[in-house]
């Protein structure tokens, strides 16, 4: 007998009679005697049902009563999915974030988990019962106000629980079979994994992969949580064992690359003829620090009278107006001439703890786009994986570049 907890995504939950199937996936587990706890999501769809419904009733709403609107969604799905099992004979009770209670800082709409009491849970394992617990939901234990993890908050709940119950594996079922080395509309030779390690699961899911949510992934990682990617669409009877996240230590025979992620978000500003004196970086970062925008790849470049520089970075699509009008404000400041800036970028990315002990592999990279005509804007490299930043044209030429490059069509 194991301690499980089974995570299903808003695809998993579209409708009652997915949710039937869902209930069929966790009648399985309990059939072979395992205690099982389920996080959901909202149904496909609502979440941003409701944001819209927030944002026509106010655009400068109550982060407070915005999460109290936003986490009802999981409350319909987790009390839809314990009438079903109660249907099909399985004892199960539903669960909100305060009823366990999962506790959270004070950061509504992007609250981060402070800890959570396993106990009750536990307690209901006791009596054979199945707990359905509301995903992307806590509560902030000053206020006793319920307080949302942010998009892709159901993952973090479900690992966070998984570390909370002692449980022997979390499986987060989505509407994909596992962790794939790049994304199969891309590229269509690309491979289901059949383990990668958590740093590298890490890097992935921070650099376009949308398959987990990257702090569900830092937990993991930090607790130790064996977990699965499997899929909600397979047979209930004959489901396939997923993607393992794992200890690198527990992967036998590693790859130099692992996958290649890519990332649409990305916006390019460059500010020229900056002065190329100390402290003109601070000016140029802390601005935007203390804004929360966060910067990605910097590239400065020193112009032939030593004098002045070009600096060029990347910052999130969402907050590339933001960011311009915070550097505009503070040109005086700053010193630049001119403050150029582009929104038809990509940033592709190779992933692999194998690059730690090899040599050349972004230099074969390199060699490779040049040959396919790709130019590179700015580079950036860390122990296990490398990006490029890209025009946005040239983003399945060069991830399909890349998978061949590194022998990742081959079985």
């Amino acid at each position: 007998m194991a301690r499980l907890v089974m995570k299903f995504g808003g695809t998993s939950v579209a409708n009652v009679e997915r949710i039937r199937n869902v209930a069929r996936h966790v009648k399985r587990e309990i059939d072979e005697g395992h205690e099982v706890a389920v996080v959901v999501s909202a149904m496909s769809g609502k979440t941003n049902e409701l944001v819209s419904w927030v944002n026509e009733a106010n655009k400068h709403y109550d982060p407070r009563e915005y999460d109290a609107v936003v986490a009802s969604g999981e409350q319909v799905t987790s009390g839809l999915l314990a009438i079903i099992l109660q249907q099909m004979g399985v004892p199960a009770r539903s669960w909100q974030g305060w009823q366990i209670p999962i506790e959270t800082d004070g950061a509504h709409g992007a609250a981060r988990i402070a800890r959570i009491d396993g106990g009750g849970l536990i307690e209901g394992f006791g009596r054979k019962e199945v707990a359905v617990i509301a995903g992307f939901q806590g509560v902030e234990p000053a206020t006793g106000r319920v307080a949302t993890l942010g998009r892709g908050g159901s993952d973090t709940s479900a690992v966070a629980v998984a570390a909370a119950i002692h449980a022997d594996r979390c499986d987060i079922y989505t509407d994909v079979d596992g962790v794939y080395t790049t994304d199969p509309r891309i590229v269509s030779k690309a491979r289901r994994l059949d383990r990668i390690a958590f740093e590298e699961m890490l890097e992935m899911a921070s650099l376009g992969a949308k398959v987990l949510q990257v702090r569900s992934v830092e937990m993991a990682m930090i607790h130790g949580v064996k977990t699965f990617v499997r899929s909600s669409f397979d047979d209930p009877a004959d489901p396939q064992p997923g993607t393992l996240i794992c200890n690198e230590e527990d992967i036998v025979e590693e790859q130099v690359v692992t996958g290649i992620a890519f990332s649409k978000d990305e916006a390019q500003i460059t500010l020229r003829k900056v002065a190329d004196k100390p402290g003109v970086a601070a000016a140029i970062f802390q601005p935007l620090a203390q804004a929360n925008v966060n910067v990605d790849m910097i590239i400065q470049v020193v112009s032939d009278d030593a004098k002045t520089t070009d600096i060029t970075f990347t910052v999130p699509t969402a907050e590339f107006e933001r960011a311009r009008a915070i550097l505009e404000k503070a040109k005086d400041a700053i010193g630049f001439s001119t403050l150029q800036a582009s929104t038809d970028v990509v940033k592709v990315s190779a992933i692999g703890v194998g690059m730690r002990s090899h040599a050349g592999v972004a230099a074969d990279a390199f060699r490779a786009l040049a040959e396919k005509g790709v130019n590179i804007r700015a580079i950036t490299t860390s122990e296990i994986k490398f990006s490029v930043l890209i025009d946005a044209a040239y983003t399945e030429l060069a991830v399909r570049t890349l998978h061949s490059l590194y022998g990742l069509d081959k079985a």
